[in-house]
Formats: C-alpha cells, structure tokens, sequence
C-alpha cells in the first residue's frame, strides 16, 4: 500500500485527471499513475468521502462506475484553478524559500520551481487589495507589500513601514532594519530592529499598510537577536491581569477562541468566564463588540469603563439621528 506522502499527491491529481478523461478504464489510471489497480480502487473509495464542508450529499465527490470504466460526476470544485489571497502567497513565498534552504530536502530543484511559479503569479496579479485576515478590520493590503518586505530583507535594506496594530487599533510610522522573515502559526512576520520602540519586534506582514525601501543599509545593533519562536510569535508580560465574564450562550464563543482559565456553566445557559489579558483596550472593545452578549462582572472599574463607552457611543448615534 502507498505511504501517505505518496498518496496525497496522487488523490489530489486524481480528480482533475478522471474530470478531462470520463469513462477512462481503471488500468489505465493505474499505468498513467505508476500503481496497481487495486490501489487505484482504493484511492477512489477514498475520495468518495472528501468534499465540501457540510459533507452530505451534493457535498462529496461522486463517482460512477460502469464495468472497468470510471467517470467523474460531481468533482466538488476540485477543477478550479487554485487562487490565493496577497497572505496566502505570501506565506506560501516564505514557506518554499525556507523548504529550498533546508538541508535534506529531496529534490530542492522542485521546490524552487514551484517557488519560482508563485513568484511569477503574484507578480502577475493585479495590485487589488486583499481583506485582512481578521473579521474586525476592515484595512486593506496589495500583494506588492509583501514582495516589498521580502525584496529589501533579501538585500539588507531599511524599510520605512505604516503599521496597523490591531490590540490599539492604530497606524503607527516607523523605520525599522529588517532581520528575516518568518512563517510561525500560518502567518507571515517580519523580524525586524524597531528604531522607533529601540528593540526587535515581530510585525506581521498582513498588517503593513505601506512599505518603502530606504536608501541605506538595515543595520541593526548587536545587542538585535532572533527571538527564540518555539512557543509562538508573542510571550505577554506575565502576571497579565485578568476580568471575569458573564456569556450568554450566542457570546459562548469566547470561552472557547480565547484562553480562558477558568469555565463555569450556570444553569440559565449563560457561562461565567475568567480571562486574562494584556492590552486594556482590546478588552473594553471585545465587550462592547459582544452586544447585550456579554458583561463584565469584575473587576468594577472595567464594568464602568464599559458602560461609559457605550453611552457615548448611543448618544453619538442618537445626535447623529436628530442632525
């Protein structure tokens, strides 16, 4: 039977394959694919299980089988050209530059040509903006930021950067000497010494809003070092301070896309919730995004803080109204 990292590859080609040859005879898959038929078999019955989410019928791929013949029916859009976001290409950019740098790869020539087709894609595509990643911003990136980045850290060149930080929900400028650029948890960072904060700080490439070049060499100070990434891109202040909550059950999703560290479920459906945090600011925003969803039940002086934002925020709407 094939190992997985030869059967991966197999099961995504096979589709698009039996799509542009309907009725196609099992030994021929088999010969044009180098395996027995029986293992061809096995792989369809394979695929009979993938597909859409929701992964019903109308969801999977079907196939149909007549005699030693094999037609697609539904492909589940696996005909479609793969296309990707400026992050997505990005991050794929990063990936494969680092996979062709890697000692022990077994054929590092097919890596940099598929490097090498991403690369042409993108600078290709046209320069629309791309939606950030994250529900709650609304900025916009162009692919050629990300090309940018990578170009001047390739070259060593300081870069002038318009950064948004999405905890204080801020454009900040600054000037920064790129180090390397890393992919940690899918996204894309820039390592870089931050002449602005005087330390190495991580920006992720998603979230610069503009890029220039400058005429002058990065140059970071010695005391600059690759920050150890093992545990993740960010290691908050420790002790953070921390808020309890009160859910209700459509606000239940806190509990479970934030660390929390304790859960308790109450009998009316709700969820009271300890959470920490590191930016005051975040927070205050979090609750008022969560509605009549969610309250905060300690400390107080967050729950006024709270509620004087969102009295604020009503007597804007209601002048706005009345105006």
């Amino acid at each position: 039977m094939s190992s997985t990292s030869e059967r991966l590859p197999r099961l995504l080609a096979l589709v698009p394959y039996l799509v542009s040859r309907p009725g196609i005879r099992m030994t021929e898959v088999a010969a044009d694919f180098g395996v027995s038929t029986q293992q061809i078999r096995r792989d369809l019955e394979l695929l009979w299980m993938c597909g859409l989410p929701g992964y019903g019928p109308g969801d999977l791929i079907d196939l149909s089988f007549s005699g030693d013949t094999v037609t697609v029916v539904y492909d589940a859009g696996m005909r479609k050209p793969l296309r990707l976001t400026g992050q997505e290409a990005t991050s794929l950019q990063v990936a494969l530059r680092a996979l062709s740098e890697t000692p022990g790869i077994a054929d590092t020539d097919a890596v940099r040509r598929a490097l090498a087709k991403v690369e042409n894609a993108v600078g290709a595509a046209r320069p629309h903006g791309v939606v950030l990643g994250l529900a709650d911003e609304s900025r916009t990136v162009t692919t050629e930021v990300g090309a940018t980045v990578e170009e001047a850290t390739r070259r060593s060149r300081a870069v002038h950067i318009r950064y948004y930080t999405a905890s204080r929900d801020e454009i900040t400028e600054r000037t920064v000497d790129p180090m390397r650029l890393v992919l940690v948890q899918g996204n894309s960072y820039l390592e870089a010494w931050c002449r602005r904060a005087a330390g190495v700080r991580l920006f992720r490439v998603d979230r610069i809003d503009g890029v220039e070049v400058l005429d002058e060499p990065a140059h970071p100070p010695p005391e600059a070092v690759n920050t150890d990434l093992s545990a993740g891109p960010f290691r908050p202040a420790s002790p953070r301070p921390s808020v309890e909550l009160e859910l209700r059950p459509e606000a239940r999703w806190v509990a479970e896309y934030y660390p929390v560290d304790e859960v308790t479920d109450l009998p009316d459906g709700s969820t009271r919730v300890v959470l920490r945090y590191s930016d005051r600011a975040w927070l205050v925003r979090l609750v008022l995004g969560l509605g009549g969803g969610g309250r905060i039940l300690a400390p107080e002086e967050l729950a006024v803080e709270v509620r004087q934002r969102a009295d604020e925020a009503l007597e804007r709407s209601l002048h706005s109204l009345s105006t």
